[in-house]
């Protein structure tokens, strides 16, 4: 039905159909429909769904719940499986008049699909924030080209200054964040042809610390929901504005200070009516839940235990419960949605976190990497003086660091006073000795420790150090430094294959996505890979060499890739 007559119905009465999503099967990488039946009237909003569905009997009760008093209300937002249903109520001349189906909103809006306990439901044409819808990195009935790079398959490309935050795509705008000129950014390009839409520019005061080469103080994906785009900067806080730019919130912050001065790394997320940021830094860590509607403080959980971690927060329905988990500082760890209270925690994961917790059929998968284990065993401190001392006075300042490595070694300076020390040393290793690199299976339905209850598997070998991993049609992969991809039984950690080559060396910082039984992997040189998904090791289709180097991650949005590299957003179909 035209989104024209929909209208017509909700203001006059009348009944309209919709093939809806209800609810998304990340085994087979797609959403399961059912059809439901809605008819508006000036007084109410009336659902039938068919009762051979067999989402529609938890569908109803949830639909039930949603319309009642808000006083019944016990979660920030709808639940879960409602969400596909509740939608932008359109202009006011158009809702239905009475309070309880305001309340409901508007069932199946024309143009902006509202948000939901999971997440964003994805726009038809849509990368709504970091690795995409549910932040799965999955584009389900995307079909993008096999063959992208500077000769195949260009629809446009323009200049962007250099900062490494991903694309967020909602229909035919573009959002990045950026630094240019010594402002902090943030700018909507036109999907059509790559233009600058508009731009808004923060003057924070004062800019973070940050590696020079490798970091940014714009380096976090902006996040939306269809209606608002919402930005984070660690120099000045979150910050939101309509489609057409107009400010509607700000929420300051102190000029964050980041593990290892290597600078701001996560994104944020919105999940229902609350924006979800993780704040772990040196020192004051913190998550936060900010009102999307109002940019007002919902709740905010201290994490003392956490010294400064980059990677974004994931939502998990675990046993019915919404909770948002976080990794940080060896601990991996599940609070709840509607107040932030810490319901469980995993201890004995990697010291330094980069990458992103990754559901998917009802368990939580969690992998990452980070120097000073078994693999990587931490230079000892005599070695260490003896290649960097160079006065002899068994000390070493970060001014006698060569300067290509200094802003890596730093971050070892464990009490900030700009010189290296055994006692640093020795703090290193305690760090160490609670830390363990490592690939693990979490079980729903834990509560407190969970250490050595609810971890269904472990795996060692090859793991990623920045980018997340990938459950893409009912395996997990992942790619570690030098171009090694391993791929695994996400119920057993059995693999099926391991460490194998794809052909690119060199580090890797975006994280792998995919769609349409396909792979697209970026290395931080400025190669692109894209690999066939399944087998028995993986078979590269097609590999692209941009000669800029590559921080992004690619958002795969209908029949387009978008990728960011060092200097160019690109456009690719067909």
């Amino acid at each position: 039905m035209p989104p024209d007559a929909d209208l017509a119905n909700r203001q006059s009465g009348g009944t309209t159909s919709r093939l809806c999503p209800a609810g998304y099967d990340a085994a087979r990488g797609k959403w399961r429909t059912t059809k439901f039946v809605v008819t508006f009237s000036r007084s109410a909003v009336n659902l039938t769904a068919p009762s051979s569905t067999e989402y529609s009997t938890k569908m109803r009760g949830q639909i039930d719940r949603a319309t009642a008093p808000a006083s019944g209300r016990h979660s920030p937002c709808p639940p879960p499986d409602l969400a596909p249903f509740v939608a932008d109520p359109g202009p006011a001349s158009a809702r239905p008049a009475t309070g309880t189906a305001r309340k409901f909103a508007v069932l199946f809006g024309g143009l902006a699909i509202a948000t939901f306990a999971f997440g964003a439901v994805p726009h038809a044409a849509s990368w709504p924030q970091f690795r995409g819808a549910l932040g799965a990195g999955l584009a389900a009935d995307a079909h993008p080209p096999e063959k992208i790079g500077p000769n195949d398959n260009v629809l446009w490309r323009v200049a962007v200054p250099w900062s490494p935050s991903s694309p967020c795509v909602w229909g035919d705008r573009i959002f990045l964040t950026t630094f240019n000129e010594g402002k902090l950014e943030v700018r909507c390009h036109d999907a059509a042809d790559g233009r600058v839409r508009w731009s808004r520019q923060l003057e924070p005061p004062g800019l973070e610390e940050h590696h020079r080469s490798d970091g940014s103080p714009a380096a976090s994906t902006p996040a939306t929901e269809g209606r608002r785009v919402v930005s984070y900067f660690g120099s000045f806080g979150l910050i939101c504005h309509d489609f057409d730019g107009k400010e509607i919130w700000r929420y300051p912050m102190p000029v964050a200070e980041s593990g290892g001065k290597f600078g701001t790394g996560t994104s944020p997320i919105i999940v229902g009516r609350l924006v979800i940021l993780n704040r772990d830094q040196y020192q004051y860590s913190s998550l936060l839940a900010v009102d999307l509607a109002t940019g007002q403080k919902a709740w905010e959980t201290p994490r003392p235990d956490a010294s400064g971690s980059f990677g974004t927060p994931a939502l998990w329905h675990n046993d019915g419960v919404d909770e948002i988990v976080l990794a940080g500082s060896a601990r991996l760890k599940g609070y709840a949605l509607t107040d932030g209270t810490e319901r469980w925690a995993i201890d004995g994961i990697t010291g330094v976190v980069c990458t992103t917790p990754v559901t998917a059929g009802g368990m939580l998968y969690f992998a990452a990497w980070s120097p000073g284990q078994a693999d990587s065993p931490r230079q000892p401190w005599a070695e260490f003086v003896k290649r960097w001392d160079k006065n002899g006075d068994g000390i070493v300042d970060l001014a006698e660091i060569d300067e290509n490595r200094r802003d890596y070694l730093r971050g070892m300076d464990r009490n900030r006073d700009g010189r290296f020390t055994e006692e640093d040393w020795e703090l290193l290793k305690k760090g160490d000795a609670r830390a363990d690199n490592l690939l693990i299976a979490v079980k729903p339905g834990g509560r407190g420790d969970i250490s050595d209850t609810h971890v269904a598997w472990k795996y060692r070998r090859a793991l990623p150090y920045v980018p997340t991993p990938l459950y893409y049609e009912g395996r997990l992969y992942f790619v570690r430094d030098g171009g090694l991809m391993s791929s695994l039984d996400p119920k057993t950690g059995e693999p099926f294959y391991a460490q194998e080559r794809i052909g690119v060396n060199g580090n890797y910082y975006a994280s792998p996505v995919a769609a349409d039984g396909r792979i697209y992997v970026a290395s931080l040189p400025g190669k692109l890979s894209v690999i066939k998904a399944g087998g028995s090791k993986p078979q590269v289709l097609h590999t692209a060499d941009f000669g800029s180097r590559i921080l992004a991650t690619p958002a795969l949005v209908g029949p387009r890739v978008y990728l960011r590299t060092a200097t160019d957003l690109w456009a690719f179909g067909k």
